[in-house]
């Protein structure tokens, strides 16, 4: 994608919304496909809004417009990011999801995570397939609509175990587990 357009449209946008920035960097994640558009800004509390809301809209409203202007024939897969929020959200889910896979492997039990977006779902499935030390485990989407999680378990299961896939599974543990406030 032009970089020039992103910024282009990322810097109107937030000018048209009296939204101050410092800086904007683009770039392209090989490994995710997805376009990381980063902002720096003095005023970030106010790009991110509550619980990432503002963030979101402006990153719904430059998909929309880089669609249009590019004549793209789907909307880009870009991530809008302020002072690294994002960055510092994705690493929580995935210390998260790291934290379950050691209950997964001390018990041999499946887990659910919380539900959460489409987009950290996938930053999880991505993290538990590329990392080394999590070889032993398999993710899978369950549930619908606001309710989807993800179930970690040890691939053998995975693979004809005797648990019932098709039971509903509640997060293991009752306790907050952080995923509450994700933002995408």
């Amino acid at each position: 994608m032009d970089h020039a357009l992103i910024k282009d449209v990322i810097s109107s946008l937030l000018t048209a919304c009296n939204l101050p920035f410092d800086e904007i960097t683009v770039s392209e994640e090989e490994d995710t496909g997805v376009t990381r558009i980063d902002l720096k800004s003095a005023s970030a509390s106010r790009i991110i809004g509550w619980h990432g809301e503002t963030l979101n809209a402006l990153q719904q409203l430059a998909k929309a417009i880089l669609r249009s202007k590019a004549k793209l024939e789907k909307a880009p897969f870009i991530l809008l990011d302020v002072d690294g929020y994002r960055r510092d959200q994705e690493e929580k889910v995935c210390s998260i999801a790291e934290q379950k896979a050691d209950f997964v492997r001390r018990t041999g039990n499946r887990v659910a995570l919380s539900p959460m977006s489409p987009y950290f779902r996938r930053i999880v499935h991505l993290h538990i397939a590329n990392s080394e030390n999590l070889q032993d485990l398999t993710t899978q989407s369950t549930g619908e609509g606001e309710y989807r999680q993800i179930v970690l378990m040890l691939k053998d299961e995975s693979k004809g175990g005797s648990n019932d896939q098709s039971e509903e599974l509640a997060p293991v543990i009752a306790e907050e587990d952080g995923l509450e406030n994700l933002d995408i």
